[in-house]
């Protein structure tokens, strides 16, 4: 289980075999450290005691702090997950090879290829009842195509020669994307259009605390297979900024996040903003629970089995590594079905 720890005031504790949440002296929470997979903390004015985080880094189970917005700002990981050397050098050293630019126009074709999947999975139920949004749709899943062929036909090797004709290329899909998610989700919305870091309006607001949730998701496989997260090929580096995070999450944002809020609006589930249009404990908390719902509910043909997509996620990271220390012939995006 997630244990989602949210609200000023409230503090973790351990008791015996168990972590505890506490309001105000009072127990408002409780899960047993056999089933428990992650903490989140959200919001300032949590505490945690020293136990808490010793029993957590003893069993392997990661600590996560998010802002209100869904930015990750700490993780707390046990040691061992960052002792590996023989990944990270290789990873380094892939930068300048060719390896970087192959693994860099994966990111991105798959990226796109889930954005058109994602597009043909909400045409499904359009085909009767709105025939006109259903050709517009059709017509930008060409157009998508299209761009996948030219991230694929791109010429030049390594990262530093490609780099900004790939991003051109997913900044120009992603338009066209979004352009038909406005069009998908409730016209009562009156979308303004898809916008990152201090968004205001609901649904921007709402994806992006989703985001949120499976970066720090991305960031636990990443560490889990040995890779360095701030070592990344598509997006540069930055002092801070963990670019191979960014990197890999590209593959799961439509599956995981997109899908998941898109489908939450769609069904008028109730999601609000205090009066400062931030989003609200519960709507933040019925967020992560979705997202999480769906890594771990949903099950996706990959390597010709249905898997979880954590454990697609995880697979994915691992394939990452094998592929840098050139124990893999490719790296091959996942794709979600639809």
């Amino acid at each position: 289980m997630d244990l989602i720890v949210e609200g000023k005031g409230m503090f973790i504790g351990k008791h015996q075999g168990r972590i505890r949440v506490y309001r105000e002296q009072k127990m408002v929470q409780e899960a047993p450290l056999i089933h428990l997979k992650q903490i989140l903390i959200v919001d300032s004015g949590i505490g945690i005691s020293s136990d808490v985080v010793r029993m957590c880094s003893e069993e392997g189970i990661p600590i996560h702090y998010l802002n209100k917005y869904g930015r990750t700002f700490a993780g707390l990981y046990t040691s061992g997950l960052i002792g590996t050397v023989l990944t990270r050098r290789a990873q380094l050293q892939a930068y300048k090879r060719p390896q970087g630019g192959i693994v860099s126009r994966a990111f991105v074709v798959g990226k796109i290829q889930n954005q058109l999947n994602l597009l043909r999975y909400f045409a499904k139920s359009r085909k009767e009842q709105e025939p006109e949004l259903y050709q517009t749709i059709l017509t930008t899943i060409v157009t998508l195509r299209d761009h996948v062929q030219d991230v694929e036909q791109l010429p030049g090797d390594c990262i530093q020669d490609i780099r900004e004709r790939l991003l051109s290329i997913e900044g120009h899909a992603a338009q066209y994307y979004w352009g038909i998610v406005a069009a998908i989700v409730p016209a009562t919305l009156q979308w303004p259009g898809r916008e990152t870091r201090g968004a205001k309006d609901l649904f921007n607001a709402s994806l992006n605390y989703g985001y949120g949730v499976l970066y720090a998701q991305v960031e636990q496989a990443i560490l889990l297979a040995g890779l360095d997260p701030y070592a990344g090929f598509l997006h540069a580096d930055r002092p801070g900024k963990p670019s191979l995070v960014l990197d890999l999450i590209e593959e799961f944002r439509q599956c995981v996040v997109d899908r998941t809020i898109i489908g939450l609006f769609n069904k008028h589930v109730r999601l609000e903003q205090d009066e400062e249009r931030l989003l609200t404990e519960a709507t933040r908390r019925k967020i992560a629970e979705k997202v999480f719902e769906r890594l771990d509910g949903s099950a996706e043909l990959y390597e010709g089995k249905r898997q979880a997509l954590r454990f697609i996620l995880q697979n994915q990271a691992r394939h990452l590594a094998c592929f840098l220390r050139e124990e893999r012939e490719a790296y091959i995006p996942f794709v979600s079905g639809w």
